[in-house]
């Protein structure tokens, strides 16, 4: 057993300067400069080249929670969304049945499940086989990850697995990092869980953003990290968060209820558009929701 006692807590993450010279290869990634041709193509149809960074639509929360608000018809309140986010994050399921197979986003599908909303939600196992994936053109594949939770060992284990799929097929692993109600969500917890879940092979994480220590996350994580929205905001404060999450240094944000639940999600979509690829500012944005939302409602109603 390794010996923790005496561990010196890490202090220096070097959060003003660059990525080490030479890491990117060519390639606007973080972390992939080592990957094969097609997962970095891959990588591609997720990432905007022209900014290196991806507002990702997430709807797979019905594999645990059922319809829930927003995604009582995925076919009528989602597919009509999904052309102007750069990816999309569902179960394959939802995918067959409600996406059109002309959308040109790229296809991150949930690949663990088992537990509903009512059991012991870490009790999860890999939920999709690698030639479903490819049959389905994924560019991605997204796992939990429960660092702190009853099945931890077997989420990493899960990951470890996936990720060997994934590179020997040539697709990418955005590991998520779940986070239990009785668990901490501050700085430390996301620097160990978006760090172990990278070291086990992720090439993208997903996670949490926190006011305090945010950049340190993103430093230390040697792969890009994207920004859950968790539970439904209020507009201003959604932006806010993907705004200060670009500034601290993630690379997009993964949002489902923040858009979905929404009273007007196309506007939500835009203005979270305008945030991580333009560089609008919070209130920038909150002004091109309300305009949006203003031009929608009045289309409809004429």
């Amino acid at each position: 057993m390794a010996d923790t006692d005496g561990l010196i807590d890490a202090r220096d993450f070097g959060t003003s300067a660059p990525a080490a010279s030479g890491l990117h290869g060519g390639f606007f990634v973080k972390g992939a400069h080592g990957q094969d041709w097609g997962l970095r193509n891959r990588l591609s149809r997720i990432f905007r080249p022209d900014t290196g960074r991806t507002v990702m639509l997430a709807f797979d929360h019905g594999y645990f929670v059922g319809p829930m608000a927003g995604l009582e018809r995925l076919d009528t309140g989602i597919a009509p969304l999904v052309p102007a986010a750069d990816a999309i994050m569902m179960t394959r399921g939802a995918l067959r049945t409600s996406i059109p197979p002309t959308t040109d986003a790229g296809i991150v599908l949930r690949a663990s499940g088992g537990p509903s909303i009512l059991r012991e939600l870490s009790d999860e196992h890999i939920a999709l086989d690698i030639e479903d994936a490819l049959r389905l053109n994924a560019a991605a594949l997204a796992i939990q990850v429960f660092i702190g939770g009853e099945h931890e060992s077997r989420s990493v284990a899960n990951l470890a697995a996936l990720v060997d799929a994934g590179q020997r097929h040539g697709v990418a692993v955005l590991g998520v990092t779940a986070v239990g109600k009785d668990m901490v969500r501050d700085a430390r917890y996301f620097r160990l869980a978006t760090r172990i879940s990278a070291e086990m092979g992720a090439h993208i994480v997903k996670t949490y953003y926190v006011e305090d220590g945010f950049e340190t996350v993103t430093a230390s994580c040697p792969v890009p990290i994207i920004v859950a929205g968790g539970k439904k905001l209020p507009e201003l404060d959604a932006l806010t968060m993907a705004y200060r999450s670009i500034q601290e240094g993630a690379a997009g944000v993964d949002m489902g209820r923040n858009i979905f639940q929404s009273e007007s999600p196309a506007a939500m979509l835009a203005a979270v558009r305008g945030v991580v690829h333009d560089g609008l500012k919070p209130v920038e944005a909150h002004e091109l929701f309300k305009e949006t939302a203003a031009g929608a409602t009045g289309n409809a109603e004429s």
